[in-house]
């Protein structure tokens, strides 16, 4: 059973999400609230596997909340979905640096909701498809290039090449058929680039290549 708190300020968005979820009969939302001190207060207590996270709310924010429940350092990070509409996604990129595992329109049908609250709690990121590349190209040049030279990055060419593309929005299907090689093969070249570079999940791989410069 997946256990998912729910931390949205407008209660028919709550109480809509808590509805599809519930009705789910490996998912069940564990508690709900309007605000992120809340959120953080009872996402410690109840320690959910999910936390759906809104961006704008009064007192402390979702990107706040975030980072204090899955920002670096934190000991026990709780995976955390971020639900934004499309004119507040100029929030995304920070939500993401501040943690989050992937994130999702508002408006998504409730089918991509529940694939999104499985994907993040399976210890994967989510990124919603239709805005992926959109946002990795509009916030990529917030990110500032690390010192580092893309020959300090240890990985192999092929691993690079996987990242880079990655990077670019593209599913593993997408880059299965770039690349022309298997779906298994390039979910093994990802969980290598993860573990070499000390990664997370894909949204810190994104981010990595950015502040590298492997992408522009």
């Amino acid at each position: 059973m997946i256990r998912v708190l729910v931390c949205d300020d407008q209660p028919l968005i709550r109480t809509g999400f808590a509805t599809i979820i519930d009705a789910q009969p490996d998912l069940a939302v564990v508690g709900d609230c309007g605000d992120g001190h809340t959120a953080v207060a009872l996402a410690r207590e109840l320690e959910p596997d999910v936390v759906v996270m809104d961006i704008r709310m009064p007192g402390l924010g979702g990107i706040e909340a975030t980072a204090q429940l899955a920002g670096a350092g934190v000991p026990h990070p709780v995976k955390v979905l971020v639900v934004t509409t499309f004119n507040l996604d100029e929030y995304v990129y920070e939500s993401l640096r501040a943690g989050a595992s992937g994130f999702l329109l508002k408006d998504a049908p409730p089918a991509q909701l529940l694939h999104g609250i499985r994907t993040v709690a399976a210890g994967a990121a989510l990124l919603a498809p239709e805005v992926t590349r959109q946002l990795v190209g509009r916030y990529a040049a917030r990110i500032r290039p690390a010192v580092d030279s893309p020959g300090d990055v240890p990985l192999s060419v092929r691993e690079l090449e996987v990242l880079c593309l990655i990077a670019s929005g593209l599913s593993n299907s997408e880059i299965a058929a770039t690349l022309v090689i298997s779906h298994e093969t390039v979910k093994t070249y990802v969980s290598r680039i993860l573990t070499k570079l000390d990664l997370r999940d894909r949204v810190q791989a994104v981010v990595y290549a950015y502040r590298r410069g492997l992408v522009t």
